[in-house]
């Protein structure tokens, strides 16, 4: 079947705000390691990974083997009415690796459900349903996942289960805090809570929800700190912290293994997504006991951590430590992001280079202003495409373009990413080679 016959049957059946990459639509049917192969036969390297959620890459022997290992048993489905044992064995390894003392781990099937269920315990366990979120968030297409979403083009509904009030990201290009250096920036986010507790609650706010890197917001990220900060307030309050790690945990920022590290603090929940697949649905919360129990009726996820999807979520976890791909993130990442900002960084029309390890974004601006230009993102986008490469884009105004490869990805294939990047860029943007 003709990618034109199957775009055609696409759009006749499904909904026109599920959105397709590229002005000509790819199906994508193959791949190995990090390059898949669409119908055309055309081979890219993919530097978007599923959206950051094929994290060891694609046809990997291990994480095969165990899929077929399980679905030999002729058990793909028991509900968690019935003990699974791949399930307690993945809870164990992510509560010891999580830092949460004392933890307990609920498994669901996406990122949405997951920070769905943090929500749930939080507002259960502090008897409110007040909740603080970060501006740019977010973390799901469910209502209340909506609802502490801070991102209008996510936002599909203004219903709200929750009441929320809301605090400064981390923009460095704009905003009200984009020209404080990182200590007085930390100090203003600071203040700027104290004052939003005093002002904008009731008092007994029930959790502060919040991603260390910001995914669909682009990658911005505020400085290390913040969220120590932010947590002393907190603490004075009771109120709970909740790290979003659905696109941040794992190592993908290279520094640490989960996103929330680089502040110094540990959350009272968090929730994870995504590369523990690495395809297959797999996500959850992890938190302490005492909150994570703060469900007062019967409560499961038909499918959540069924034995398909814990073998998968083993052998990609058991993968990821015994390669230390954590610090794989950091060497090829390094490569990448200091080859972007000695490359591009100082063309008048990219904003910022930002993010960390294998969690990379560029920013693009009319050129000698702060104003977004999407135009120019999507033309590089393109053009990135037409090299062989796929990226993806997000940010707030649809203006930077967002690496996410597989923890897998070798120096060779950062150098050759890299170099399309950078051929992408220079050419949307009307500079010489």
């Amino acid at each position: 079947m003709m990618t034109d016959d199957l775009l055609a049957r696409h759009r006749a059946v499904l909904p026109s705000w599920m959105p397709l990459y590229y002005t000509e639509p790819i199906e994508l049917v193959g791949g190995s390691g990090r390059r898949v192969t669409d119908a055309q036969g055309r081979s890219y390297l993919d530097f978007f990974g599923g959206v950051l959620t094929n994290m060891i890459g694609y046809d990997i022997p291990e994480i095969r083997e165990a899929i077929e290992r399980q679905l030999a048993t002729g058990i793909v489905h028991t509900s968690t009415l019935y003990l699974i044992r791949q399930q307690v064995e993945l809870a164990e390894k992510i509560a010891r690796r999580s830092g949460i003392p004392d933890a307990r781990v609920f498994f669901t099937n996406s990122g949405t459900e997951a920070n769905e269920a943090a929500l749930l315990v939080a507002t259960n366990h502090r008897r409110s349903h007040q909740i603080l979120a970060v501006r740019n968030s977010y973390h799901g297409r469910s209502y209340a996942a909506m609802g502490v979403t801070g991102n209008r083009n996510w936002s599909a509904s203004g219903l709200n289960p929750l009441q929320v009030a809301w605090l400064h990201s981390g923009d460095r290009v704009r905003g009200l805090l984009a020209r404080l250096s990182d200590e007085e920036q930390v100090d203003a986010a600071v203040e700027d809570l104290r004052e939003v507790l005093a002002t904008q609650t009731a008092g007994d706010v029930a959790a502060l929800i919040a991603e260390p890197i910001q995914g669909v917001g682009g990658f911005v990220h505020p400085p290390d700190g913040l969220f120590a900060g932010w947590k002393k307030v907190l603490d004075e309050h009771g109120i709970l912290f909740i790290a979003d790690e659905v696109q941040t945990g794992w190592g993908r920022t290279g520094e640490h293994f989960w996103g929330y590290q680089a502040h110094g603090v540990t959350p009272d929940l968090l929730t994870f997504a995504k590369g523990i697949g690495n395809g297959f649905a797999l996500a959850g919360v992890v938190g302490r006991a005492e909150v994570l129990e703060s469900v007062p009726a019967i409560s499961f996820s038909t499918f959540g951590g069924n034995p398909i999807s814990t073998a998968a979520g083993n052998a990609v976890l058991d993968y990821l430590v015994e390669h230390d791909l954590q610090a794989n993130a950091a060497r090829v990442g390094a490569i990448l992001a200091d080859g972007l900002r000695s490359a591009v960084g100082g063309l008048d029309c990219v904003a910022e280079v930002r993010g960390k390890g294998l969690m990379l974004g560029v920013e693009f601006v009319q050129p000698g202003t702060t104003e977004p230009d999407p135009a120019l993102t999507n033309r590089v986008f393109e053009a990135c495409r037409e090299g062989g490469l796929l990226a993806g884009k997000g940010g707030l105004y649809g203006n930077v373009l967002r690496m996410g490869p597989p923890l897998t990805l070798t120096e060779d294939e950062a150098r050759e990413g890299l170099a399309i990047l950078v051929d992408a860029i220079r050419s949307a943007a009307g500079v010489a080679a």
